[in-house]
């Protein structure tokens, strides 16, 4: 299976999820625009996303994959289904009872996470109405990251990466039928909208499944050796795999005690820094991790360490471009994406402030999605679990220090130097145990990479000054002049990095080819 292939499928998917959801993010800061209701249903939105991102779709994956692509490849198809749906019996009942403890406790819950609005109590209520609404999301991602691992895990992305796109669509729906009056309460709508396309996901990989005869029974919970195994590797993980949404839950918490309005302005900028991340970061560690458990239990550890390499370049060749042009050309992004309904200039200008901020960590965290499959491919989860959580102290110590000077930028900016630590913690752990070597063609092109994209921002900050005009005017002329700037700055780049030798137009097809081809 060739690994852009695998990446691609990912990506192409994901970046349709992706547009989707700038649509979402439009539609919300037009039709809601930052505030109290905005801020209420972000917190409820997250706070059980958060959970699905770092365990249903971190630790779980993380440990799941590799043990049940590693029984369908020494047992067979019967033996890994069966395999599955013992996990499936354990998880749903769990699940289900978290969900009925969480929803019961939630004002609580929300004292605690939320505390910066309990002198609101108008905020704070909602916020925990919203919330109980939203949670039961959480039981079917569960499940829905299950039946993703095995489809993965067997080489077959589509399906799981085409999920996220329901959710989109639900919401963006609620959205239109706020705006047009058919809805009323608009908080509540997008949170029953939340719940409704959790469902929808789950019955839409279970058909999947279903199509290619390995959807599992669902037995009676019972703690096998197999599940134990599972639980072992997904304990240290569950912190392990979620650094990016650790911090980001701890950005929430600190946003609560900044003025109104903060929490929308770090939401808004973190999905447009999520774009690239998505598309590149998440497909990445979504092609790879199955990719090396089969090389490494085959024993091909050199193909491992290989296609790891190419991940890396790959990653930072469309990262760091974009991380170059948020930081340079933030101010335009946000002001054609939010800045009109209820969303003002000065809250657009805090927008892009946090996105430059988020920016400065892009490259970090893609690197991080492609240093994790080379410790859980090993079924090595207690590593990145040390990692993390030096990485969550540092991030904490560094958001309340920064949040002091510059607000909830100081926030971002944080969670963007904790990337860093963490990336670097991660490659100089696996370089020391020799299950990283970077290859000449690495070191070659990451600096020029680099290069290409520090000269392509100074290209796009320039046209930004000189469209001026047009970017301040309507906003069929911030469009024109924003679409021009982004296809000069992707052509600056494309000419740069072929010049200097970058990234070539061989290197696709030499991606494409299995095995592994010589660096160059």
């Amino acid at each position: 299976m060739a690994l852009l292939k695998s990446i691609a499928t990912v990506g192409s998917f994901t970046m349709v999820s992706r547009v989707l959801g700038f649509a979402r993010e439009i539609l919300i800061a037009n039709v809601i625009g930052p505030g109290m209701i905005a801020d209420a249903f972000i917190f409820a939105f997250k706070f059980p996303n958060f959970f699905r991102r770092m365990f249903a779709e971190g630790a779980f994956n993380a440990a799941f994959v590799p043990l049940y692509a590693g029984r369908h490849e020494q047992e067979g198809g019967a033996a890994a289904r069966r395999f599955a749906g013992e996990v499936a019996g354990v998880m749903v009942s769990w699940m289900l009872l978290l969900t009925l403890l969480a929803m019961a406790a939630m004002p609580w819950i929300m004292m605690v996470l939320a505390w910066g609005w309990i002198d609101e109590p108008v905020k704070f209520d909602l916020t925990v109405n919203l919330t109980r609404i939203t949670f039961p999301y959480l039981l079917f991602m569960v499940l829905t990251a299950m039946l993703s691992g095995m489809l993965n895990a067997l080489g077959r992305f589509a399906a799981a990466a085409a999920a996220p796109i329901l959710l989109n669509v639900v919401l963006i729906s609620v959205l239109l039928l706020v705006r047009a009056g058919w809805l009323d309460l608009p908080g509540h709508a997008l949170a029953w909208g939340v719940a409704i396309a959790g469902m929808g996901q789950f019955l839409w990989l279970a058909w999947s499944c279903h199509r290619m005869k390995i959807l599992p029974r669902l037995p009676r919970p019972r703690l096998t050796p197999g599940v134990r195994r599972l639980f072992t590797l997904m304990l240290p993980g569950v912190i392990g795999a979620g650094v990016v949404h650790i911090n980001l839950l701890v950005d929430q918490f600190l946003a609560t005690l900044l003025p109104e309005g903060s929490l929308s302005y770090l939401y808004l900028a973190d999905r447009v820094n999520q774009f690239p991340l998505g598309v590149v970061g998440v497909s990445v560690g979504v092609a790879l991790l199955p990719m090396m458990s089969r090389q490494l239990r085959a024993g091909d550890a050199d193909a491992a360490i290989h296609n790891q390499n190419r991940a890396v370049e790959f990653a930072l060749f469309l990262a760091v471009p974009a991380a170059a042009a948020f930081i340079a050309i933030g101010g335009p992004i946000v002001a054609v994406m939010y800045q009109h309904g209820q969303t003002d200039a000065v809250e657009a200008r805090a927008i892009a402030q946090a996105l430059a901020a988020f920016a400065v960590g892009l490259p970090a965290a893609v690197l991080i999605k492609a240093f994790q499959p080379g410790f859980y491919a090993r079924s090595d989860t207690v590593t990145p679990f040390k990692v993390t959580l030096a990485a969550v102290v540092l991030n904490i110590v560094l958001a309340v220090g920064l949040m002091q000077l510059i607000l909830h930028t100081g926030i971002a900016l944080a969670t963007s130097l904790s990337y860093w630590f963490t990336a670097g913690a991660l490659g100089l752990i696996l370089y020391r145990r020799g299950q990283l070597r970077f290859d000449d063609r690495v070191r070659r092109r990451v600096p020029l990479i680099v290069f290409c994209a520090c000269i392509m921002g100074l290209a796009v900050w320039g046209l930004a000054l000189a469209l001026a005009d047009p970017l301040g005017g309507l906003l069929w002329q911030k469009i024109g002049a924003l679409a021009a700037i982004v296809i000069a700055g992707a052509a600056v780049y494309g000419v740069l990095v072929l010049a200097t030798g970058a990234m070539k137009l061989s290197d696709l097809s030499a991606l494409r080819r299995k095995g592994t081809p010589p660096a160059a």
